[in-house]
């Protein structure tokens, strides 16, 4: 008897700051877009701006806002503000202050978790951490690097652990050339697993942080499908 079908990879398209990157995103078959929150960030828009951007979603594509450590009354509000929307807690939020900024479950919200470059991140203890944030949706996996998130940092894939009990989000440094890698080392070691990409799919050059590149989405997209079909073969 063969092997059950895995889940398809779900894909996120994050740090969108403009209606054509919305679209694009959309038009590739993105299931998830996201929309920095956090002032200090280059592709940083206000919940306002969010709402306005995420308006143009279609049905079942999922908007989520990225927060680092900011006010619980502040987080509600602005998933309020963007209906359907998530959240993504990005800095040192507790779980107890994760709860309390999702308002004790009337929201859902993603968790990253910021492993270590080079050899330290096989000390990052990922299923503890798991563990201990066990009412996120899922975990997201970046690299730890100055600042928070964006910064087209990968971290080594392979010394996360075998087996850990929670959804996964692969982020930190994706491309279209790395991402199938990512998805074959990691897609057997948790329950289901997402991607998601940001500086990996933007506009080449200095400046351009948070304008995407269409074409990049596209072949990102066909990536992430291609490695898909390399389990049902």
């Amino acid at each position: 008897m063969s092997a059950p079908a895995l889940p398809r990879t779900r894909i996120k398209i994050c740090g969108l700051t403009r209606e054509a990157d919305v679209d694009a995103a959309v038009e590739a078959g993105a299931d998830a877009v996201g929309f920095v929150l956090y002032p200090k960030s280059p592709r940083a828009v206000t919940a306002q701006r969010a709402a306005e951007l995420a308006s143009r979603l279609p049905p079942f594509i999922t908007p989520v806002l990225l927060f680092v450590d900011e006010d619980a009354t502040k987080v509600i509000a602005s998933l309020t503000q963007v209906k359907g929307s998530i959240a993504q807690f990005h800095g040192e939020e507790t779980p107890q202050q994760c709860e309390e900024a999702a308002g004790g479950g009337r929201f859902r919200y993603m968790r990253a978790a910021r492993i270590p470059l080079g050899d330290a991140g096989a000390g990052f203890d990922l299923v503890k951490y798991a563990s201990d944030y066990s009412h996120a949706q899922a975990i997201l996996l970046d690299a730890h690097v100055e600042g928070y998130g964006g910064g087209g940092k990968a971290f080594d894939w392979s010394l996360l652990p075998p087996a850990v009990d929670a959804h996964l989000v692969l982020s930190g440094g994706l491309t279209p050339a790395n991402a199938g890698d990512g998805i074959r080392i990691l897609r057997t070691r948790c329950k289901t697993l997402s991607v998601d990409v940001s500086s990996g799919v933007e506009i080449d050059g200095p400046g351009n942080k948070g304008l995407k590149d269409a074409g990049k989405i596209r072949q990102f997209v066909a990536a992430v499908r291609a490695a898909d079909a390399s389990f049902s073969s």
